[in-house]
């Protein structure tokens, strides 16, 4: 499988983007209108808060799903080993961490309206067969959503004492509609082809990665694949570094019917329960 990479500058991207992930699940964007100065200096942002104490104070509660998530907190659905990651939970309404810069919400506007554009593009290029099905137009569902989410990860480095089978994200697929992710700040993302092979992903600066999620696969009832993921474990001096990353997550308004079982809340639900983020019986508010 070939992760292809588009310039947003492309005559073609329109049509070559969605292309891309309706035949991969994943594509690669350069010469986007978003700063990579700007995202060079949230990273720096985040690298000083994960490192400060002060992040436990923000600690996440089970309804609300925002603020800081320890180390090991979440598993991949299936996986027995936690995750070797700690992350925070943004959505559009939750308050930056003090000591923060407003650079994060900047980017974070920047990102979301990037993907609002890209589902556009899908909604053009999408068969009529298939987009009828849909309750609404991609782009639609997203527009206004407070369950969007920005995930700034940081992955500390490896001291050998992890637990046999743990890496720093278990093979998953996301949740959501579509995910962008600017190029984290060392390699380690690998998507797995159709034939069951791990394929690195490129990790160049200024490149965002996108890739289709789950409730996009069962909107479209499986046109667009949801693809399996991983962050694996590096080795040599690079064991010894950190890792940051930060994707966001583009979902749609929670009563956005995707299926007739399920709209995105009860399905986000049902997945946050898979992945220990919410324990049986509890609601996300």
């Amino acid at each position: 499988m070939e992760i292809k990479g588009v310039s947003y500058r492309s005559p073609e991207v329109k049509q070559a983007f969605p292309e891309s992930l309706r035949s991969t699940g994943f594509g690669v964007i350069s010469d986007h209108p978003i700063s990579h100065q700007l995202i060079r200096d949230v990273f720096a942002d985040w690298a000083n808060y994960f490192g400060s104490e002060a992040k436990f104070k923000d600690t996440f509660t089970a309804s609300g799903q925002a603020g800081y998530f320890p180390f090991k907190t979440e598993n991949a659905k299936g996986a027995k080993e936690k995750d070797l990651k700690e992350f925070f939970h943004l959505y559009t309404e939750t308050p930056l961490p003090l000591g923060l810069s407003a650079k994060t919400k900047e980017l974070f506007s920047a990102m979301n309206a990037l993907g609002r554009e890209i589902l556009g593009w899908m909604d053009a290029e999408t068969p009529e067969s298939i987009r009828s099905q849909f309750s609404m137009p991609l782009s639609e569902m997203a527009h206004d959503s407070k369950d969007t989410l920005l995930r700034p990860i940081h992955y500390p480095p490896l001291n050998g004492s992890e637990a046999e089978g743990a890496i720093r994200a278990a093979a998953h697929e996301d949740i959501n509609l579509i995910t962008l992710l600017p190029a984290a700040t060392a390699p380690g993302l690998q998507v797995k082809d159709l034939g069951g092979r791990w394929i690195d992903v490129p990790c160049n600066p200024g490149d965002i990665v996108v890739n289709s999620g789950d409730m996009l696969q069962l909107a479209s009832n499986g046109y667009y694949k949801s693809t399996t993921h991983q962050v694996i474990n590096p080795s040599g001096e690079m064991a010894y570094k950190p890792r940051y990353s930060m994707p966001l997550f583009i979902h749609p308004r929670p009563d956005v019917r995707l299926s007739e079982k399920h709209t995105a809340r009860s399905y986000l639900e049902e997945r946050l329960r898979e992945i220990g983020l919410l324990q049986k019986g509890e609601k996300r508010s």
